[in-house]
Order: C-alpha cells, then sequence, then structure tokens
C-alpha cells in the first residue's frame, strides 16, 4: 500500500501540510487518499441528524449517501481501534495515501515541526521510518534532511523517492 506518513505533535502544521501535498499531487493527475488519525472522540454526523439517530437506535454501521459524497460511520468501541493497514485497505485503490498521525506506524513518514511546539521531542531521533523533517524553524536533524515547511517540491519530492515513481492519470493512459 503506498502508505506515507505526516507526524508531528499538535499544532505542528500536519493538516495544513496534507492539504498542500494533496493539492500538489492532486494537480499532477495522481488519486490521493487520505487517513487522519486522531487520539479524541470525534462526530462526522450533527447531533439530531438522520445518521446520528439511526447509530443511537444502536445500527453498527450506517451510511450516508448523496449524488456526491458517501460516508460510513462505524462504531468500534468494543473492537477497538483498527490498525492502520486495515483502515487503508478499506479504501478505494489510490496512487498516494497521505496519513496524519500515527507517529509510530511503521511507514516511511515526514516529521512536521514549528516553533509554537519546539519544546517537544525530535520523533525523528529514534524513529528511522521518518526521511525528513519539515519545520519553521532551526532543527538539528540528526543527519536527516531538513525542508522548510513550505517547500512542497521538495517534501513531494522525498514521498516520491520513497513510493514513486508517480505516473499521472494521463500517462498511465
Amino acid at each position: 500500500m503506498p502508505l506515507f506518513g505526516i507526524a508531528g505533535w499538535s499544532n505542528s502544521g500536519k493538516t495544513t501540510l496534507i492539504e498542500k501535498l494533496t493539492r500538489h499531487f492532486a494537480d499532477r493527475g495522481l488519486r490521493v487518499a487520505t487517513i487522519k488519525h486522531t487520539h479524541h472522540k470525534f462526530d462526522i454526523d450533527a447531533p439530531g441528524s438522520d445518521t446520528t439517530r439511526h447509530r443511537a437506535a444502536g445500527a453498527a454501521e450506517t451510511a450516508i449517501v448523496s449524488g456526491s459524497r458517501v460516508a460510513v460511520i462505524e462504531e468500534i468501541e468494543a473492537a477497538g481501534e483498527p490498525a492502520l493497514e486495515a483502515v487503508a485497505a478499506r479504501l478505494r485503490p489510490a496512487d498516494i495515501i497521505l496519513v496524519e498521525g500515527y507517529k509510530s506506524a511503521a511507514i516511511p513518514k515526514i516529521e512536521v515541526r514549528r516553533a509554537a511546539v519546539a519544546h517537544e521531542r525530535l520523533l525523528a531521533t529514534n524513529d528511522p521510518h521518518v526521511l525528513a523533517i519539515a519545520a519553521d524553524h532551526e532543527v538539528d536533524g540528526h543527519g536527516k534532511p531538513i525542508f522548510n515547511l513550505d517547500d512542497i517540491a521538495g517534501i513531494a519530492a522525498v514521498i516520491e523517492r520513497a513510493l514513486g515513481p508517480f505516473k499521472s492519470l494521463r500517462q498511465r493512459a
């Protein structure tokens, strides 16, 4: 599976970097999927909505479908959090799957650092899967390449070296 992680501490800029990388790769004609991990309980449907009412009535899984979107909500509390690979296997095939979070996953990743959370420990020090660091301040990368957070082309090149080479849909046709 073409999994590539964007890891870092809360408020380090992971979501912003994934947005920019997704746009970069999608603009090249690649099919990009994303997986977001959170430590917090979350809800994707509004209180009182039909899907919330379905789940509250005991549905183990609820799908909501429109002409432009499909979402499946699965209650898993008894089963526990699924492994990253199990979540990725449920997605349709993609050229690249960008993974936000999953700091300890054994997948290639970029560590994201912002000055605002510089006091947090550096993941790259003990994680051989961290291939590079993207930061907005000076960082000792312990031998790993350092990129400015805005150097999307440079960061994308690291990802392509790890997973590629990628061919756009136009090149595959």
